[in-house]
């Protein structure tokens, strides 16, 4: 950034959003225009290889994006080897402006929220993450939804649900993600933790329930407590990586 954020004088941080994707193809076209519309200084997709149609979809978008948009009429397309550890760095290393979003392609942002991230980085926030809310009707996942505020308010841990963002200068400080198969985005909050608290932003963003209503609901979040639980007691992510495809 070219001043401190908040001093007199700074000017307004540019925001671009990375979305790492992996066979989309059924939503990948109204997510990238809602985004391409959303005042973000550029949206990137980095595809792992899918093999439904995502890449072409993506390309034809693009085709008919007007060349007035906000985001120079265009979504950038890059390529990476599958994993979104590995593609959320790749458009990281491409992206020009002062925040970077990280945003699943499940995930959809509430309006205004390039201009939420932007007022938290002028505030002088070097990180933060949304509160999320899950789009399923059952009960339950009301519940899920408070815990996983809750979690993140009182421990500082995000994970990609939450649409993680963080000043671009930080994020090259610290190296990016891990080079890890899964827990990329706890992996990297325990280290931002260490600089500062993160930002919450209280509006939701709005993410979707599929795994669990897929793999029931009990025992979607069982599996996943396990999961941190033994990530947390120092069992390598490429050992728990196996057991991931059930509950993601």
């Amino acid at each position: 950034m070219n001043a401190a954020a908040g001093s007199p004088g700074a000017r307004t941080p540019g925001v671009a959003v990375i979305v790492p994707v992996l066979n989309e193809a059924a939503g990948i076209v109204a997510r990238l225009r809602d985004l391409v519309d959303a005042g973000f200084a550029e949206v990137i997709v980095v595809d792992g290889g899918s093999d439904d149609g995502t890449v072409d979809r993506i390309r034809t978008l693009n085709d008919s994006l007007p060349a007035g948009s906000r985001t120079g009429g265009r979504v950038i397309l890059l390529h990476a080897p599958r994993g979104r550890a590995v593609q959320m760095n790749c458009g990281a290393g491409v992206a020009t402006a002062d925040v970077l979003l990280f945003l699943h392609a499940d995930t959809r942002l509430p309006p205004a929220a390039a201009a939420m991230v932007q007022e938290s980085v002028c505030r002088g926030g070097e990180w933060g993450r949304f509160d999320v809310r899950l789009d399923g009707q059952p009960f339950p996942l009301r519940l899920i939804e408070r815990v996983m505020n809750l979690r993140s308010a009182l421990t500082g841990i995000a994970t990609g649900d939450q649409a993680q963002f963080v000043r671009r200068d930080v994020f090259t400080m610290l190296n990016g993600f891990a080079p890890i198969p899964l827990m990329e985005d706890i992996e990297l909050s325990r280290r931002l933790c260490r600089l500062a608290r993160p930002v919450r932003i209280r509006v939701p963003v709005m993410s979707a329930a599929r795994r669990w209503l897929q793999g029931g609901i009990v025992r979607t979040v069982l599996r996943m407590w396990g999961l941190r639980f033994l990530y947390w007691a120092g069992i390598p992510p490429a050992r728990l990586v196996r057991f991931y495809a059930d509950v993601r």
